[in-house]
């Protein structure tokens, strides 16, 4: 018996066997997942990130704008729409809307920070530009003399939702409108002199809204009541934080949220109390996260060589990356 399989191997024609062994090969390659992504450019300096459900990611950059597209299974970046156009500046905040097929950019003119941006538009704007060409849509001023448009979410009605670290706002949009209004303010908001104020953004499985604050590091929950802002309630971590930045939903429940000082954790609420589980320390000043799957992609933006003082004269770990980290628990 063992002779007649022996046979039946040997005799099998090799092109055949070549072949399989090929598709083998490109099928193991296929599904292969990087772990990381490059980010091509020493000007990249990538800030939020966001994903759409077949995995593709996109990318915002506070030093060159425009925004950067990674398609399922590439490990480098590839330019998608480009630096300044739709009069965009430097591009934050970015959160990709399938339903109304919309990549929403935060566009802020930073110059006052010294970082010139790709072009010469003013002030601060949400813009938004057609999911699947990349062609510019909409345009929506922050209204006031202190903008700051940072991170965005996008409501069960289609609202969206944007924060304003300079000023103590959240604003929205109305699906058909094309002015922001404000559409929650408290003096717990308040950036404190010389830093940051809201930051991340995003809606809970409950429908309420939550916030965080960049240089206090503070976390809140907004109360949504048929689409008005209710009762604003600053929630109890149960570690401290640092630089609390980027928010996201965490499809395995709560949220994953990005510390500028170097972590990436993930939040759960109850109740008035915020549990910290720190999923990811090392990160040299990370700035965006977006969960694919059972992975969640960190974006390294090292913004501190363009705008702390400490760190003038010295240069970022080359090349610019996004980094996997898987959530599985």
């Amino acid at each position: 018996m063992r002779r007649s399989d022996h046979r039946t191997r040997i005799t099998r024609p090799r092109h055949i066997i070549a072949a399989a062994a090929l598709a083998a090969g490109w099928g193991a390659t296929a599904l292969a997942a990087p772990r990381t992504v490059t980010l091509p450019g020493n000007q990249a300096y990538p800030e939020s990130v966001t994903s759409i459900a077949d995995g593709t990611l996109y990318v915002g950059s506070f030093a060159s704008g425009g925004v950067a597209r990674v398609r399922p299974g590439q490990s480098e970046a590839e330019p998608w729409i480009k630096p300044g156009a739709f009069d965009t500046r430097s591009t934050l905040g970015v959160l990709a809307d399938e339903r109304s097929n919309t990549l929403w950019v935060c566009s802020n003119d930073l110059s006052a920070m010294g970082v010139p941006g790709p072009s010469s538009a003013k002030g601060s704007e949400l813009k938004g530009f057609d999911l699947a060409t990349g062609h510019g849509k909409l345009s929506a001023r922050l209204p006031g003399q202190h903008t700051f448009c940072n991170d965005i979410a996008v409501g069960s009605d289609g609202s969206v939702y944007v924060t304003n670290t300079a000023a103590p706002q959240i604003l929205r949009l109305r699906p058909g409108e094309k002015q922001l209004q404000v559409w929650a303010t408290d003096p717990a908001f308040t950036p404190p002199p010389k830093g940051g104020g809201l930051d991340g953004l995003a809606f809970g499985t409950d429908g309420n809204l939550y916030a965080d604050t960049f240089t206090k590091a503070e976390l809140f929950r907004v109360e949504v009541k048929d689409g008005n802002p209710g009762t604003i309630t600053k929630l109890q971590p149960s570690q401290p934080l640092a630089l609390t930045d980027a928010l996201r939903p965490d499809p395995n429940g709560g949220f994953l949220m990005i510390e500028g000082s170097g972590k990436l954790d993930h939040l759960t609420i109850k109740g008035d109390e915020a549990t910290v589980q720190t999923l990811k320390d090392g990160y040299t000043g990370p700035t965006g996260v977006t969960p694919v799957g059972n992975t969640a992609w960190v974006s390294e933006g090292q913004l501190g060589f363009l705008v702390d003082p400490a760190k003038k004269g010295q240069s970022p770990r080359l090349p610019f990356k996004l980094y996997a980290v898987d959530l599985s628990r």
